[in-house]
């Protein structure tokens, strides 16, 4: 299977809102919600500012088709939710192999979403390293979060893309695991 990685464009917005609507917590199948959802509702409005005034949102390509897609920006961009506003607050609880997590050295990775008919076939792997690298000229830490009942998602992070848990946290009554990683590889 051929993948092609790219930054998204305009052009991609409402393909990206349909394979997200696909697996959005509030609305995707309850039988599909054991393999992974995501929990943040998103616009076009919200995709375009992430294109035009991030270069965030990245997306895998397959037989002319977007099977997946992977958002980053910076903190900035994200403080419009609670959640990334509670995770501003609480980037300094933690460190990264003894080095200080800031607004300013790392970035909020995610979400991500891999359509169910490509999982398993390598297109998260390469999606997650296209879209640390490009990251990795702005930021030298990728964090992100994932909720505790979501372990696909957490079990794709930490096995196979080896993402480190931070902490484990509360918020709004779930819990979440805190992860994160070097953007660049360590020698």
């Amino acid at each position: 299977m051929e993948v092609t990685l790219r930054l998204a464009t305009l052009a991609d917005v409402n393909e990206v809102l349909n394979l997200h609507y696909l697996y959005q917590i509030d609305s995707i199948a309850e039988e599909d919600k054991q393999d992974g959802f995501i929990t943040t509702a998103f616009t076009q409005s919200h995709l375009v500012a992430l294109i035009e005034e991030e270069q965030g949102l990245f997306v895998a390509i397959v037989e002319n088709q977007i099977v997946a897609y992977a958002m980053s920006a910076s903190w900035a961009f994200w403080c419009q939710w609670p959640m990334f506003q509670f995770m501003v607050e609480h980037l300094s609880d933690t460190t990264l192999d003894g080095n200080e997590i800031t607004v300013n050295n790392s970035y909020q990775y995610g979400p991500v979403c891999v359509d169910k008919r490509v999982r398993g076939s390598g297109v998260f792997e390469q999606l997650f390293q296209y879209t640390r690298v490009k990251m990795s000229a702005r930021y030298s830490y990728l964090i992100t979060f994932i909720n505790q009942i979501n372990t696909r998602s957490y079990q794709a992070h930490t096995r196979k893309v080896g993402l480190q848990v931070m902490k484990e946290f509360e918020f709004n009554q779930q819990r979440y695991f805190k992860l994160g990683c070097l953007t660049t590889p360590a020698n």
